[in-house]
């Protein structure tokens, strides 16, 4: 019997997140694009400058609504038609609207590259908007509505905000509206927000894949160029500012089995230089299996399938005042909702006195480095990162000097970034459960004045 020669290794590569190049076309759109050679499904991310702070007073979901009609028809195709070609092209075309902007998502095959971005300009150029497409999509929203609303995880996490921002701040309401404000929304309303905010001069394009023999600039200019609108200053977003003081609010529903528990705070995000201290940190207090939190709650007290910390960006300008919601999430048995919270600031207590271990902070800096090349191993993930740099006005190079960092970061910095993150005496927790059951247990933990609210 023959055998083949064993394989052997080759010289590892030293890995960098991809470095994109900038450009910009003749009507104002900024563009970043990364080729990737090999890459043949093409990734594009559009941003376009329609925060959720500019939707109308008592239109709260227009945003969401609009993001979600792009894709229904165009000056010269049907909704059906649109989808048809879509499909012909072997592409997929989603949005969505957040805090900062509305995204436009295309993954098109680099065969047909020309063809999916036509489609996208004309969504974005000449979308048609038809009221009985908009009438869908509001029906399908107030059906949405009253699913979030037996939804443990989402009514936690729409008290938290809730509690944390005040009313007049667009972060305090659901980012989709409620059942009040999508109620209002008609053609109308959609067609005018369009055309208040969706122009080429304030957006932003991301394109990476395989754009080997790719004219870019003329591909561009042919398909999106032809999108045209009156310049504008881009939009200014306010500072973030919020009532962290320790409190628990209640959320009740009785005769539940589980509650589920959020406790969060703001802290900094992307642009404070802690950040990647405050991941690393992070990830040692509640990022996986084998973090403080899973390691106590879930091995060991048998609570929970599962909890998580993590922080989330919220809303950034150009002068990088943003803050991110930083968060503790699971779900525990209602007998153990007490049990759970007391070992949970126990938890953060004996982390700010004794600190992290040295090999915590090398289990979790192999990790997240070592998975990063896994991670952005599609167009797509090195595309969402890209925009996510854009979205929270952030320098090309941003993640990878984050991995850089994390690579050099020792104990103690990873040790003070989180706990200055999760200081016991400065979290909001938010439990969904049965308050005839949990109230008076939790009340005698002493983290914060307890309120119950009905579900």
């Amino acid at each position: 019997m023959t055998f083949h020669p064993q394989p052997q290794p080759g010289t590892p590569t030293p890995w960098a997140f991809p470095a994109p190049e900038r450009a910009a076309l003749a009507n104002g759109l900024t563009v970043l694009h990364c080729d990737r050679p090999g890459q043949q499904l093409v990734a594009v991310e559009v941003l376009l400058d329609a925060p959720l702070a500019a939707e109308p007073d008592g239109l709260d979901g227009v945003s969401t609504i609009l993001a979600r009609a792009l894709n229904e028809g165009t000056d010269t195709l049907t909704a059906e038609e649109f989808a048809a070609e879509l499909e012909r092209a072997g592409a997929t075309l989603d949005a969505h609207a957040d805090h900062p902007c509305i995204r436009v998502a295309l993954e098109v095959p680099a065969s047909r590259l020309e063809r999916g971005l036509t489609l996208l300009a004309d969504a974005l150029r000449a979308p048609a908007l038809p009221a009985d497409e908009i009438e869908r999509l509001v029906a399908n929203r107030l059906d949405e509505i009253v699913h979030e609303q037996a939804n443990p995880a989402r009514r936690a996490a729409k008290s938290l905000y809730a509690e944390l921002f005040d009313a007049a701040d667009r972060l305090s309401r659901p980012r989709a509206g409620t059942t009040e404000t999508v109620k209002r929304i008609d053609r109308a309303a959609v067609q005018a927000f369009y055309g208040e905010h969706i122009r080429p001069s304030t957006a932003t394009l991301v394109i990476v894949g395989d754009l080997t023999g790719v004219d870019l600039p003329a591909l561009l200019e042919s398909t999106l160029g032809r999108w045209t609108g009156d310049q504008s200053a881009p939009s200014k977003a306010a500072a973030v500012s919020a009532d962290d003081a320790g409190r628990v609010i209640i959320v009740d529903r009785p005769g539940s089995v589980q509650t589920q528990v959020l406790i969060g705070r703001i802290g900094p995000d992307r642009h404070d230089p802690s950040w990647a201290a405050q991941t690393l940190g992070t990830y040692c207090l509640g990022g996986t299996l084998t973090s403080r939190l899973d390691r106590v709650l879930r091995e060991e007290k048998g609570y929970t399938y599962g909890v998580r910390a993590f922080a989330q960006p919220l809303r950034s300008n150009a002068e990088g005042s943003g803050r991110a919601l930083l968060a503790i999430s699971g779900s525990v048995d209602t007998d153990s909702t007490a049990p759970a919270l007391a070992d949970t600031w126990t938890i953060l207590r004996t982390l700010a006195a004794e600190g992290l271990t040295d090999e915590e902070r090398e289990e979790a800096v192999q990790f997240l480095v070592g998975v990063a090349p896994l991670k952005y191993e599609t167009a797509g993930s090195v595309a969402a990162t890209l925009a996510d740099q854009v979205e929270q006005y952030l320098a090309d190079d941003f993640q990878a000097e984050v991995y850089r960092q994390l690579a050099e970061l020792d104990t103690a910095a990873s040790t003070a970034a989180v706990v200055a993150a999760f200081p016991p005496d400065r979290l909001v927790t938010v439990l969904v459960g049965d308050a005839s059951a949990i109230a008076e247990p939790v009340k005698a933990l002493g983290i914060g004045e307890v309120t119950v609210v009905a579900n």
